[in-house]
């Protein structure tokens, strides 16, 4: 039997349903993991999501014309049975189960193993050939528990205001920051400020029934505003812009997977860094691909080279497929402020 997904010039094509995967350019069918920039780019004749991420696919896609289906709904795409089941990585995200002639294929999309108060948790899934991510796919990536992290930051924030300092966090537009929101509200009442962006994916999550720490747009505040002791959130492309003059000497730090890396933090000229990722870890990636139950898996995004090698030694069929993206630019573009 041909593959059930190949790689096209535009991503993962399944022929035998006719549509492409987080598709990198227009198609005229493509079926999204998630709404991350990096996964849902505009340009295509339809799409088709998982529904708790609807209302995401269309802030990102305005104007788009989009169909949901519930999480385990399966329905037939030409000749095969599609379905999406929770990843755990952002509100909506979803794997695609694909199956045919009982053969069947997930396709993780991004996914994290970690607790999340603002999306469904990963359900995993049996599967023949799994494709898995890689984002963090080195023993070196180990996440702590996510009550730790959230009670460093907070200690950071309590620092910096007795210091009488803003604190500025670099986070993601969607799912970081709102994340973020969602564990502090479990530990404070004080409000947050954030950029635009962030600001309004947030009211996004809230429509859907989220609740997060009240935030205050930046834009809308008093010209000459102090910000000392606030806690304020943004995303990495405001880095450098006129917007950060507004916060004066403020203590930066940045929220990322990638800050379990040493030198990453001095790299990235940032006061403080936090390991929090909405990815998995390393040894949620292997625990994950044990419980697909998989003879064959395909590796994309980030470090998919050592991952397959790894899985190789493990005895399976693994092998790393090619993206457009790097870690770099898979960072930036998922971080990227539009819509």
């Amino acid at each position: 039997m041909a593959d059930l997904l190949t790689m096209s010039p535009e991503g993962l094509y399944c022929a035998r349903g006719g549509f492409h995967v987080d598709p990198w350019g227009p198609v005229p069918r493509a079926v999204l993991t998630h709404a991350h920039a990096d996964h849902a780019r505009e340009g295509s004749a339809a799409y088709l999501c998982a529904a708790p991420g609807l209302p995401i696919a269309r802030h990102r896609l305005p104007g788009a014309t989009i169909e949901a289906w519930q999480y385990g709904e399966r329905r037939s795409v030409g000749e095969v049975q599609l379905s999406f089941h929770p990843a755990g990585h952002v509100l909506g995200s979803a794997q695609l189960r694909i199956e045919v002639d009982g053969e069947v294929w997930v396709v993780s999309g991004d996914y994290k193993r970690a607790a999340d108060p603002t999306c469904a948790a990963f359900e995993p899934v049996r599967a023949d050939v799994f494709l898995t991510e890689a984002t963090f796919g080195l023993p070196v990536f180990r996440w702590e528990p996510t009550g730790s992290v959230i009670e460093d930051l907070l200690g950071w924030w309590e620092t910096n205001r007795e210091a009488g300092r803003a604190s500025l966090a670099f986070c993601h537009v969607l799912g970081k920051s709102q994340r973020l929101l969602a564990e502090l509200a479990q530990r404070t009442d004080r409000r947050v400020f954030a950029h635009g962006a962030i600001a309004g994916m947030c009211d996004v999550y809230r429509d859907a029934g989220i609740r997060l720490l009240p935030v205050d747009r930046v834009a809308d505040t008093a010209k000459g505003r102090d910000f000392a002791g606030e806690l304020v959130l943004a995303p990495i492309t405001a880095r450098g812009t006129p917007w950060m003059r507004r916060f004066g000497d403020a203590a930066i730090a940045l929220v990322s997977g990638f800050m379990r890396v040493r030198g990453e933090r001095r790299r990235r000229s940032v006061d403080r860094g936090f390991a929090l990722s909405d990815h998995a870890d390393w040894p949620a990636l292997l625990a994950t691909i044990r419980e697909t139950g998989a003879s064959r898996v395909l590796v994309t995004h980030g470090y998919a080279v050592p991952l397959a090698q790894h899985l190789r030694e493990l005895g399976l069929v693994a092998e790393a497929l090619e993206t457009p993206y790097g870690r770099d630019q898979e960072e930036a573009v998922s971080e990227g402020t539009a819509r």
